[in-house]
């Protein structure tokens, strides 16, 4: 048994432990049931479950998430919208995000998948300054898929 200024107390009873933290107007908590003799600690249990707690979020808060955008693009886009496209993709990966570029094709237009392959080639070779290329164009049914990672400086 451990007291609550964290000296060890030796092995006691339970019932002895439970009436020294009543005495102390503390908790009897279980830290390592799997050990023999399990170890207790005497601790204001409320106290150690905020401050856990409020570590966690400190630990949260400093953790980067990184989304991932998606850009829709088509096979006969012109070119203000391709570069606003592209602009916006920079945006993203500026802020640290990936993105995901996909050229969707409608109707009979997937039998022409080249000319959605060099849609992305040309938007990854736009986007080279600001993210690389993390996964090269492939089609999945009726779409063209490429992912672009932000690189390290900002």
């Amino acid at each position: 048994m451990i007291d609550e200024n964290g000296e060890q107390m030796g092995i006691v009873t339970s019932k002895k432990a439970l009436e020294l933290a009543i005495d102390k107007n503390l908790d009897l908590v279980e830290i390592a049931p799997q050990a023999k003799p399990p170890v207790c600690k005497i601790m204001d249990y409320g106290k150690y479950r905020f401050e856990i707690a409020k570590k966690e979020k400190e630990q949260r808060k400093n953790q980067k998430v990184i989304a991932v955008k998606e850009i829709r693009l088509t096979p006969n886009i012109d070119d203000h919208d391709f570069f606003t496209k592209v602009n916006n993709a920079i945006k993203f990966l500026k802020s640290g995000d990936k993105v995901k570029v996909s050229v969707r094709f409608r109707g009979r237009e997937v039998t022409h998948a080249s000319l959605g392959e060099t849609i992305l080639v040309r938007f990854g070779e736009a986007c080279a300054e600001f993210g690389n290329v993390e996964k090269k164009p492939k089609l999945e049914g009726k779409n063209m898929a490429m992912f672009i990672s932000p690189t390290g400086e900002k």
